[in-house]
C-alpha cells in the first residue's frame, strides 16, 4: 500500500501542472498614474544610459535587457549612500514589465525588482514600482530600510511621470 510514488513520465490527461509560485518576502511598491501611452514610458526605461537623465532611484545603468543578462546599476535609495548592484533579467515585455533579480549578503537577502506598465486607454498607464525582498534576512533588512526605499520609489515614479510628459510632447489628456 505504502509504496515509492511514481515520478516523471506523461501526466494523466486532463492534468495540469500548478501556476508558477511567486516570489516570497516583503513587497514595497509604489503606483503611479501616467498619462502616456505605454511605448513612451517604456522607452524611458529601456533605455538604461538615459537612466542618468532622469531616475533618482537607480542613477547609472548599463548593459542589455535579455532574459539572464547581468546588469550594472547604481541603487541610491534616499538617505543610503549609493551602492552598486548586479542583477539579472528575469523577464521583460516591452511596453508592459521588466522584472530583475539580485542578492546581497552573500545571498541572506533576495530582492526581485520590477517595474510593470498597465495600459489603461490609449494614452493612460499605471506603473506599478517596486522590490520584494526575501531570504532569510530579507524581510528584516524590508522592515529597516523599506521607508527610505519606498521614498526612492515614489521619487522615482514622479521622475518618470515627468519625463515622459515631457517625452511626450504636451499631447498628453
Amino acid at each position: 500500500m505504502f509504496g515509492k510514488m511514481p515520478t516523471g513520465g506523461p501526466k494523466p490527461q486532463g492534468a495540469t501542472l500548478p501556476p508558477p509560485k511567486a516570489p516570497s518576502g516583503v513587497r514595497i511598491e509604489h503606483r503611479i498614474g501616467i498619462p502616456t501611452p505605454p511605448d513612451v514610458i517604456w522607452g524611458l526605461l529601456s533605455d538604461l544610459e538615459g537612466w542618468s537623465r532622469w531616475n533618482p532611484l537607480f542613477p547609472q545603468a548599463s548593459g542589455v535587457i535579455r532574459i539572464g543578462e547581468t546588469l550594472t546599476v547604481t541603487h541610491a535609495p534616499p538617505g543610503t549612500p549609493p551602492r552598486e548592484i548586479h542583477p539579472v533579467v528575469l523577464e521583460w515585455v516591452p511596453n508592459e514589465q521588466l522584472h530583475l533579480r539580485w542578492t546581497e549578503l552573500g545571498g541572506l537577502v533576495r530582492v526581485v525588482r520590477y517595474m510593470e506598465i498597465e495600459q489603461l486607454a490609449e494614452q493612460s498607464c499605471i506603473v506599478s514600482n517596486g522590490e520584494i525582498v526575501g531570504g532569510l534576512v530579507g524581510p528584516r533588512v524590508a522592515r529597516s530600510q523599506g521607508g527610505l526605499l519606498y521614498k526612492g520609489l515614489r521619487l522615482m515614479n514622479e521622475a518618470l511621470k515627468e519625463a515622459s510628459e515631457a517625452r511626450w510632447g504636451g499631447r498628453c489628456i
